[in-house]
Parts: structure tokens; C-alpha cells; sequence
């Protein structure tokens, strides 16, 4: 006997869901009062709705399903900082398998609260610095997948209602396109998540022609480009991707984007201690930043285990950055946040993995 596959309701529109109530000889009125059950109250049990008849939640139980997602692993870190391991294979915990498990990271602060996403499991890009994609890409997120992420998130202690979203976990985003903007469209629906689309952010490595896809899109969204280098020649180095796609075809994509959408360009830079941080390259990177209307993002680097790059010294990063702001260059260090609980991308399931 074949195991039945419920639909997982965070993949739903309204329209979709009453679609499918309507098959189902439900009234369709009723796709509403779920999905405000679910996004509103935040209810993760058929039984909790009880403006719907006993029969009609015996039914939904019977094909659909709210939650697709287990947290195997929920790390808080000493700055406040929570970070969720999820496995979405459905099976019993404790579970192991790296090929189903994602993480999410919640980042608290006085003025917001950022929920930070993945998007697929693993990552084909293969940064030579990040954990995330050191065993490659498993498989693409649904777009309900990423959309639950973020409601994980906000059910944890302390949280309620998120401000920002940012597609900078695990994955590339535009290489889950489809997924990835629907997401979006979900995360700022009234209906949804409800989160304002200026506060939302799509990291990506540089896929020049999804970028000019996602510019089409009808949503002010934040683009952040993954630069990490100024130049070709250090970015093939550190990037795998960049052997396809040069600096100056991203910063056209990106230039696209801003006469698209009117939104300025973010320039995420991590900082790799004596590799990336020098002088020089701060000459370099103002020079790419001035050609489009951006902003830099200096990153300093959360050191992986295993792997040989090193944190940039306090010192490298100052003049770095004051290096940049003396050639005009809007540009901000992001704070480091939860360093004590695998603080790096993709690091929390490695060490899950090898711990299991």
C-alpha cells in the first residue's frame, strides 16, 4: 500500500488551498479561517480550529499537513542569537542524514528582529570558506519548506512578529528560483507572513540572469550580490562560480537591478584574514563599488573547522573599512553575532553529522 503524501499547507495560496477544499467537498470560505489559524494564531494542530466542524478537521488532517519540518537541534547563544536545525525527511528523531537538514538562524536586536533562511539543502556554489557547500547541494526547498522557516522562527520564546527576512542560510537562492520568489510573494502577502518587501533580502553568488528575472519581479526586495573579492582573478580563487561569471557582468546585473526596482545594491564582502583584507584590495573594491548605487557589507569571517582561512585582525578590518569610506564608499562591518553556538553557515549540520 503506497503511503499517502499530504499536501503541505505553507505551499498554498488562499486561492490555491480553496481550490483544493472545494475537491475535497469542503466550502471553500473555509481556506481562509485556516490559513488565518495558521499565520495569524500560529496553530499547528487541526484540532485547535474550532470554528471548523469535527468532520471537516478530520478531513484536513487526512490530507494535508501544516508543519513539514523537525528541529532536530535549537541552539541559543549568549548574545541572544537562536539557531534551529531542521531535518524534512519525516523521520523519527534523532536523525543524522546531512541530505535533509537545513538550519535557520534567528537574530534579535533592539530595532528588529531578522530571520536568516536557507534555500536549498547544502549548496552547489562551493565557496572554499564555507561549510555549507563543503559535500555539494542535496536538494532544492519548496517554497512552503523556506516559508515555514520563518514561522519556526517566530514561534520560538521571546520572538512573536519578525521584521526582516534574509535569504543568506544555506543554498543559493537563484538557483531555486521558482521556489525562492514564491517564498517571497508568501512572506509578504497580507495573508502570509506579512512582512514588508523592503525588508526583505535575496543573497545570492551571481547568476547575472536571474538577477535580471528576480528585477522583474513586482517587489521592492533587497539584493545583496556575494562579491567577497574585487577582482576576477582572487574571486575564482575563493569562488568556484566566478569561472563563469566575471565582476563586471555582476555589477551590470546589478546596475540592471537598481534601474529596475529603484532599490540599492548591497555588496556582501567577507572578510578572510590576509587573504581579502589588504589594502589593496579595499583600493580595488572601491573602485567596483562606485560603479553602481551600493552599499558594502564587511563580513568578518566565522572561522570552520578543517578549513585554513583565519578571522581578519580587528585592525585590518578598521582600516579596511576606513579605507573604503575615504574614497566615498557607504559601507558598515556587521556585527558578529552568535560566534559561540557554530556561528558559521552550515556548520551546526556538519558537526551534527559527524557528532551522530
Amino acid at each position: 500500500m503506497n503511503e499517502v503524501v499530504l499536501t503541505h499547507v505553507f505551499d498554498l495560496t488562499p486561492e490555491e488551498l480553496a481550490e483544493r477544499f472545494k475537491l475535497l467537498g469542503l466550502q471553500a470560505f473555509r481556506a481562509k479561517q485556516v490559513l488565518q489559524w495558521i499565520y495569524e494564531k500560529q496553530v499547528d494542530c487541526w484540532d485547535q480550529m474550532t470554528n471548523l466542524g469535527k468532520n471537516d478537521r478530520a478531513k484536513l488532517a487526512e490530507h494535508f499537513v501544516i508543519l513539514r519540518g523537525q528541529t532536530v537541534r535549537h541552539q541559543l547563544a549568549t548574545d541572544g542569537v537562536q539557531k534551529l536545525l531542521m531535518d524534512w525527511s519525516g523521520a523519527k528523531l534523532p536523525v543524522v542524514d546531512m541530505a535533509n537538514q537545513t538550519e535557520c538562524v534567528m537574530i534579535p536586536s533592539e530595532s528588529r528582529k531578522t530571520a536568516c533562511i536557507s534555500s536549498q539543502v547544502g549548496c552547489p556554489v562551493g565557496c572554499k570558506f564555507c561549510a555549507s557547500g563543503l559535500d555539494g547541494v542535496d536538494q532544492n526547498l519548496t517554497s512552503g519548506q523556506i516559508v515555514e522557516q520563518v514561522w519556526q522562527l517566530s514561534r520560538l520564546p521571546g520572538i512573536g512578529r519578525i521584521s526582516n527576512v534574509v535569504f543568506m542560510g544555506m543554498g543559493e537562492p537563484l538557483a531555486n528560483f521558482k521556489e525562492v520568489t514564491k517564498a517571497v510573494q508568501f512572506i509578504n502577502a497580507s495573508w502570509g507572513m506579512g512582512i514588508s518587501a523592503r525588508k526583505i533580502t535575496v543573497s545570492t553568488v551571481g547568476l547575472p540572469a536571474q538577477i535580471r528575472r528576480l528585477a522583474e519581479i513586482d517587489l521592492p526586495i533587497t539584493l545583496a550580490i556575494s562579491l567577497h573579492a574585487p577582482n576576477d582573478e582572487l574571486r575564482r580563487q575563493l569562488i568556484p562560480w566566478a569561472d563563469y561569471v566575471t565582476v563586471n557582468q555582476l555589477m551590470d546585473a546589478g546596475q540592471y537591478y537598481f534601474k529596475k526596482t529603484g532599490r540599492e545594491i548591497t555588496l556582501e564582502y567577507i572578510l578572510l584574514g590576509r587573504v581579502n583584507d589588504q589594502p589593496e584590495q579595499a583600493h580595488e573594491l572601491a573602485k567596483v563599488a562606485r560603479t553602481l548605487r551600493s552599499n558594502v557589507n564587511l563580513i568578518r569571517y566565522n572561522e570552520v573547522k578543517g578549513l585554513p582561512y583565519k578571522r581578519p585582525d580587528t585592525q585590518d578590518v578598521l582600516q579596511f573599512e576606513n579605507i573604503l569610506r575615504s574614497k566615498g564608499v557607504n559601507v558598515h562591518i556587521r556585527a558578529s553575532r552568535g560566534r559561540d553556538i557554530a556561528a558559521a553557515c552550515g556548520q551546526l549540520r556538519r558537526e551534527n553529522a559527524q557528532a551522530g
